[in-house]
């Protein structure tokens, strides 16, 4: 079942995934920080709104884009969307495990626990930057371009429908 019509905001997708990038940069930054500087209270603050940000916004736009912009390219016929898709999809999966691990390194930062070993900290961070990097760069190059026509094509079917309508 596809989405309702109204429900596609690529507005909303597109400032999502540069806030997203914001937070990546952020996170990198981070990485550099702790190994150069150790903890203090602007890296504390630092990880604090990287783990909230992740653990809430990203999670709400990776569900937003499975409950709206993919199901209508996976019911068409071409298949390497379709691949695409389905690679995005187990992306998200991927994208969630590796935070399972990253996520507590980051609150244990942001309350100031000194027990972090930094170089499994780098590892998680590492892998989670290229894993959502890569992710994003297909979504634009790909996915939300066709998406967009998709639903263009849409939303012009129905109002060629409207205006033909009797009465």
């Amino acid at each position: 079942m596809t989405a309702p019509l109204e429900s596609v905001n690529f507005e909303a997708l597109d400032a999502c995934h540069q806030q997203i990038v914001g937070h990546l940069n952020r996170l990198a930054t981070l990485i550099q920080t702790i190994e150069t500087s150790g903890l203090d209270e602007h890296t504390r603050q630092e990880a604090g709104a990287i783990e909230a940000f992740f653990s809430q916004t990203s999670r709400a736009h990776h569900a937003e884009e499975e409950r709206s912009v993919f199901p209508p390219l996976l019911a068409g016929n071409n298949a390497e969307m379709v691949s695409a898709i389905r690679g995005l999809q187990q992306d998200h999966g991927w994208i969630e495990e590796n935070w399972i691990e990253l996520a507590p390194q980051l609150s244990a930062i942001a309350l100031g626990n000194n027990w972090l070993d930094a170089a499994e900290f780098r590892h998680y961070a590492e892998v989670f930057l290229e894993l959502c990097r890569e992710h994003i760069a297909l979504e634009e190059s790909l996915i939300y371009p066709e998406s967009k026509a998709t639903w263009a094509k849409v939303l012009a079917a129905r109002a060629a429908r409207l205006a033909s309508a009797p009465g």
